[in-house]
């Protein structure tokens, strides 16, 4: 008797964990995330949206130039926020308290750097 009610509360311990690694695999559907930068044209969203693209993960990266904050879509199971803050800093913008990488920053066009009057002609 004791043994079967052994083998039983294994049996539901193996059954919850495998019903709890499923719910992690759920966990990595696509998420959205809006991070305001220093972007101030045309160029800056290029950019932007492309270094982004090539961050493992990341679906979809769309800057929107007048209120500077870029929408990223991605894969939480392979990347995360902190990282997706990162990129932005070393393609040399703020990315809301993160400051820019410093020598990112200095590589950037003059009409890129903070202070520049916004513009769209690029």
């Amino acid at each position: 008797m004791l043994r079967n009610l052994f083998l039983t509360a294994l049996t539901t311990l193996v059954l919850a964990s495998a019903s709890f690694a499923g719910t992690s695999v759920r966990d990595d559907k696509e998420k959205e995330v809006k991070i305001k930068t220093s972007a101030i044209c045309g160029m800056c969203k290029a950019r932007i949206e492309r270094n982004l693209a090539f961050e493992k993960g990341v679906k979809d990266a769309s800057l929107d130039v007048k209120s500077k904050v870029v929408t990223i879509r991605y894969n939480p199971g392979k990347t995360d926020v902190a990282r997706l803050k990162a990129n932005i800093s070393k393609s040399g913008y703020d990315a809301e308290d993160l400051p820019a990488d410093q020598a990112s920053y200095d590589k950037l066009p003059s009409c890129c750097k903070k202070g520049t009057a916004t513009h769209d002609d690029h």
